[in-house]
């Protein structure tokens, strides 16, 4: 009759075991880098209107599990290239991180614009072209299913322009980013569909918007969205390392260095555009059941 209390006894302390293994601290050696900024600096812009609001968020990367903090930036600037005699017009901090001006839209529109963010005695830069879109003819939800039932179905139409090659980018608000190109269906109507997984109510609004886009910012959008899977917003992933058109000049002095390509690591996160926006909202109807 000893065995069953031996066998207890074992059982037992090999619980105990388990219970104090478990309350082990474990250390775990994460990915580590110097902070690099993070410059979102995409200036959607209304064609409609006077005057464009232009904001430029800046943040710094952090450790793996940190939060993403706001760079502290001693100036942040845009200055219009094709009128070399003006200023480069100071966008002012409203929130921490977050630097705003008004500027006419008619000039965003019409020039070439230089954008120079200065960090910590550095200055990083990138050269951007205004770049048009077509509107979105028509939005309607449907009801067919790609991978799992609780997607959510929405048709876009749009018409491309038949004159011009062109590259799209759509935001689909929540993070939810898609690019197309017009390489087989140029002048056409085109319709697709995309399938969103969000867990939307019945009466719920969210904006659609389609942007215009050179091949360059197409191609690193490209690759953001494929790197982040659809989970966050494409500068909300400060752990993706594709490589933008914000520079850092701070060496490069025009007459030995007119650029820094021969050091991989000298840029930001990021990325300046300025791009024509068409946008609608739309609200989720609900689905029958």
């Amino acid at each position: 009759m000893k065995k069953p209390t031996q066998l207890r006894f074992y059982l037992a302390a090999l619980i105990g075991l388990m219970m104090m293994s478990c309350e082990d601290v474990i250390e775990v050696d994460l990915p580590t880098e110097d902070p690099r900024l993070i410059i979102d600096a995409v200036i959607r812009v209304d064609a409609s209107e006077a005057t464009t609001l232009v904001e430029v968020k800046v943040s710094e990367t952090n450790s793996f599990f940190g939060n993403v903090p706001p760079a502290d930036l001693q100036q942040i600037t845009m200055s219009n290239l094709d009128n070399p005699g003006g200023e480069g017009q100071v966008l002012l901090e409203e929130e921490p991180g977050i630097y705003r001006k008004f500027f006419p839209t008619d000039q965003l529109i019409a020039d070439r614009w230089f954008l120079q963010v200065d960090f910590e005695d550095e200055f990083f830069v990138a050269e951007t072209r205004f770049v048009p879109t077509v509107p979105i003819d028509n939005l309607e939800f449907g009801t067919e299913i790609l991978f799992d039932e609780d997607d959510i179905e929405l048709i876009v139409t749009f018409t491309d322009e038949e004159d011009r090659d062109d590259f799209y980018i759509f935001d689909f608000d929540f993070g939810n980013f898609l690019v197309t190109e017009d390489e087989f269906y140029q002048g056409q109507e085109f319709e697709f569909s995309y399938f969103l997984d969000e867990e939307l109510e019945a009466g719920e609004e969210f904006e659609v918007s389609i942007l215009g886009a050179d091949e360059a910012f197409y191609r690193y959008m490209d690759q953001i969205i494929e790197q982040s899977e659809g989970n966050q917003g494409p500068f909300e992933t400060p752990t993706l390392t594709v490589r933008g058109n914000l520079i850092n000049a701070t060496e490069i002095d025009n007459e030995d260095t007119t650029d820094n390509l021969d050091n991989e690591n000298n840029f930001a996160l990021g990325y300046f555009a300025i791009v024509q926006e068409y946008k609608q909202t739309v609200t989720y109807p609900g689905q029958d059941e």
